[in-house]
């Protein structure tokens, strides 16, 4: 019989042990137990109910694998790329035969035999996995009712051999793990007859909202329910501890341990009473409350619940799809927007880029309402800008004003601001709107923006004037003298970014806001006279605006470089030139560079490179352009073109307005063209700033380089404004920016941002509140979000091939089906629910996916262009066709 909890083992020796109780087990000993055996060992210490049981080490896994010969196989696996699936399953192949025909040293073959003589549960337990960011959920093998120590071995031998799976290859290779420092260990714990089990998420893994407990549940054993080999019940417990949600499952199907060792599948009548009563449920939240109040974050545990009603804590890790919560605030519910989103960046922003931002941000409050009271409302969530915008939802003025600014900007995210309207703990308290108007009155007057405006309406080269006054009055204020010190530098940033740029911002808005009050008129006074798209026509082509004068003065510099043969040679290869350039293609970019260097792609993060840094962006757009062969796709030709058609549009909508209106018309949108392009200055005023900021920065990161203070100098972008001043005073900053980079390597990988966070988790825009689509499948939202594709069936994943962006339409999928994930732009299941291993893997790639859709993959057919709703739970079908 499985050792008890109170008995303590070791085999091996103290150093080095082969075998350890779970009572032995504490939370530093990942490397020796992995992350499955690791986390039963804390729960069982903390005093939770956690079945007995032992962790064979991955010391013994270590000698396994070095009489295997891994090595060649390592090598290859290091120079396959993630997205080769092919390669890396054969390269899996490999590893796992090498591993099962590996000999077992007679001392571990000895120590598992002792361990147990079952029933037990003979779980995978590896070093990368259920780890608060990648939780490996199934990518290793589970074998349960083992019986007899010879099963029990080969069972050991067996998840040794899953380290291995084509699954667990392709998913580290995803998530960018060296496949070399992952080994495994092996928990043996005893088997639970279970009456009922399944999972438990203790927050809503589909919503975001914390403490909000989602339960699947079904008769027999849980892997019914992980495997998606189930409808199960489901239940949602509120945060208050009511239970808000009961909706059953048809439970057609349930495991059972088999007398002798093993499960099988039993068909069941389907149940229409649920497999837990409300006292089984409510207990279920508490001690999922008692796991997450253990670990301090939310957890994602398996349970089950035997013969006599026994409840019992089979695993828990991290929920790691959740998307990180800002710093908590005082004052009850708080609504934060993500500005990066807003601003098209899905990339995370580096610390130093969070450090200037949040300076620009102080700097713009200051300039709007005064000296700043109480902490800025600039958070920094999952390396991404979040702005806490519950002052704005609250007040009368901000719900007027700010969702219809993000009509234009980013209209999705004032679809879900305008959402959050009947919210009862969002309710109106600042009803006047004359504090809003006072604020605003003070800096128009203070700017003489009103006179400013009727300035440009009457003559638009006083606007011109002003910008380019305002672009060289920044300018002095960046320099810095030559020699200065890096803590002269590093003071000069921190001054230029909290009290020198944004003040010059509001002598630059007087001349779009011309342009786009214009606008307004025009269409007020064309009102029920124009066709669709009629007034955007003379939106184009609009001249003054930096962004385009840019493009264009690239396209230029490619026309010059097109005549030089030598320098057209170096980009027409499959690689962008390296070392020395033609002196034609480097003299043009010297030029472009020059006026022009301190831009770049995510360029409102100062820790990302500029141009001038690194121009490989831009001889990747030169060369681009150079493949351009027909005339009438040149930009310099559409950008004409566009700008003939913006000007006949004005003289045809005068004409429909009037004889009293047209000349009105006329004048409103020749100003809106004169005026409108400018809108791009407030923010090229910005990126001056910050290029220049980086420059002196990178000096400051040379010093502390130099010093041995980083490793590199380009670290000093992985620190703030504050920890940067802190290593020139000779705080070693080496470690904090190796732990920053691993956590920036990690957002990169994150496929979902949402674009309005609540401060109790929720995301609003993964709450399904639409009316579901007449015709559409249903079926339980399982991963947020929405795609469009064409359809895959797959009934089996062996030899199956998703092409990328296809939607995968299965019956069920387990975790022999992940490597399809990698490519697949949603998912469709018949069966599962929302904590199945599917939808988990969803959730962690971030595609969208619907499960429990009754006959999917009958009334889907392969190239059907389907749209899968994650969040509302539908999956919306192609027309049909009249036969006729």
């Amino acid at each position: 019989m499985l050792i008890s909890d109170g008995d303590r083992r070791l085999a091996g020796s103290e150093r080095h042990p082969l075998i350890l109780g779970f009572p032995d087990i504490t939370a530093d000993m990942l490397p020796l137990v992995g992350g499955k055996a690791a986390n039963l060992g804390v729960l069982t210490r903390a005093g939770l109910p956690v079945p007995a049981g032992l962790c064979l080490t991955t010391r013994a896994y270590r000698r396994v694998a070095e009489g295997a010969g891994l090595s060649e196989v390592l090598d290859a696996l290091a120079r396959t790329a993630a997205d080769d699936t092919a390669a890396l399953a054969e390269l899996a192949g490999r590893a796992r035969a090498a591993v099962l025909a590996a000999p077992v040293p007679p001392d571990i073959a000895r120590a598992v035999r002792e361990a147990a003589d079952g029933p037990v549960a003979v779980r995978s337990s590896a070093t990368a996995e259920d780890l608060p960011d990648a939780s490996f959920a199934g990518q290793q093998d589970t074998f349960l009712n083992v019986v007899g120590p010879d099963a029990v071995l080969d069972a050991v031998r067996r998840c040794w051999a899953s380290l291995w799976t084509d699954r667990a290859v392709a998913y580290r290779a995803a998530a960018g793990i060296d496949h070399g420092a992952v080994h495994l260990a092996v928990v043996i714990q005893r088997m639970v007859a279970a009456e009922v089990a399944g999972v438990m998420f203790t927050a809503n893994p589909v919503t975001g909202r914390r403490r909000e407990v989602v339960i699947d549940a079904a008769p027999g054993l849980g892997e019914a329910v992980v495997s998606g080999a189930v409808n199960p019940d489901h239940f949602v417990v509120s945060p208050s501890g009511a239970i808000v949600e009961r909706r059953p499952g048809d439970k057609r199907t349930e495991i059972r341990p088999v007398a002798g060792g093993g499960t099988e599948q039993v068909r069941r009548e389907g149940a229409s009473g649920p497999c837990l009563t409300d006292e089984q449920v409510v207990a279920l939240a508490r001690l999922g409350a008692r796991v997450e109040d253990h670990y301090g974050a939310p957890q994602d545990t398996e349970w089950a619940i035997d013969a006599s009603g026994t409840l019992w804590l089979t695993q828990a890790r991290p929920i790691t799809t959740l998307y990180p919560l800002p710093e908590p605030a005082a004052g009850g519910l708080r609504v934060y927007f993500c500005f990066s989103l807003a601003q098209g960046l899905h990339r995370p922003i580096t610390p130093m880029g969070m450090s200037a931002f949040r300076a620009l941000a102080g700097s713009a409050i200051t300039t709007l309402y005064g000296p700043r009271k109480g902490p800025l409302p600039v958070h920094y969530a999952g390396m991404r800008i979040f702005g806490d915008v519950t002052g704005i939802m609250r007040g009368r003025v901000g719900r007027a004003i700010v969702p219809r600014m993000l009509d234009v900007m980013e209209a999705r995210s004032a679809v879900v601001l305008r959402g959050l309207f009947d919210d009862p703990r969002l309710s109106v308290t600042h009803r006047s709107p004359l504090p809003a108007v006072r604020r605003l009155a003070r800096v128009a007057r203070r700017y003489r923006i009103p006179l400013r405006i009727l300035q440009d309406l009457r003559d638009p080269a006083t606007a011109r004037q002003r910008v380019s006054f305002v672009v060289t009055r920044l300018r002095e204020r960046l320099a810095l003298h030559e020699g200065a010190t890096a803590a002269e530098r590093l003071d000069h940033v921190e001054h230029c970014l909290s009290s020198q740029v944004v003040p010059l911002i509001p002598n630059i808005v007087p001349a779009p806001a011309a342009g786009f009050l214009m606008f307004g008129l025009a269409t007020r006074l064309l009102r029920g006279r124009t066709r669709p798209g009629e007034l955007p026509t003379v939106l184009r082509g609009l001249p003054h605006n930096v962004t385009t004068e840019m493009d264009l003065a690239l396209w230029e510099a490619a026309e010059r470089i097109r005549v030089d043969e030598a320098a057209t040679r170096a980009l027409s290869g499959p690689d962008l030139p390296r070392g020395a350039l033609p002196p034609v293609l480097r003299e043009e970019l010297d030029r472009f560079l020059h006026r022009y260097g301190h831009r770049a792609v995510a360029e409102i993060d100062l820790g990302v490179p500029r141009w001038s840094d690194d121009p490989s962006h831009v001889l990747g757009v030169l060369a681009n352009y150079l493949r351009l062969d027909d005339p009438a796709l040149a930009p310099d030709v559409q950008f004409a073109r566009g700008a003939r058609e913006a000007e006949d549009m004005i003289d045809t909508l005068a004409r429909r307005a009037g004889v009293l209106r047209g000349p009105l018309v006329r004048f409103a949108l020749r100003r809106t063209r004169e005026l409108a392009g400018y809108r791009e200055m407030p923010k090229y005023c910005f990126i001056v700033a910050l290029g220049e900021m980086r420059r002196h920065l990178a000096a400051v990161g040379a010093e502390l380089a130099a010093r041995g203070l980083l490793a590199e100098p380009d670290d000093v972008f992985m620190l703030t404004i504050a920890e940067a001043r802190a290593g020139l005073g000779g705080a070693d900053r080496r470690e904090p920016v190796r732990e920053r980079r691993a956590a920036y390597e990690r957002e990169l990988r994150r496929r979902h941002i949402p674009r309005v966070l609540l401060s109790d988790g929720t995301e609003p825009e993964a709450v399904g509140t639409a009316a579901p689509v007449e015709g559409a499948l249903t079926g339980t939202p399982a991963s947020p979000g929405s795609v469009t594709g064409k359809a895959r069936v797959v009934l089996d994943p062996v030899g199956a091939h998703l092409a990328p962006g296809e939607i995968l339409v299965a019956p069920s999928t387990d975790p022999g089906w992940t490597p399809l994930f990698l490519t697949a732009g949603g998912l469709v299941m018949e069966m599962g629910g929302a904590n199945s291993h599917g939808a988990v893997v969803a959730r962690e790639y971030g595609i969208p996916a619907v499960v429990g859709v009754p006959d999917a993959t009958s009334r889907i057919a392969t190239g059907d262009e389907i749209t899968v709703d994650g969040t509302g739970g539908a999956v919306v079908l192609p027309p049909v066709k009249d036969a006729g």
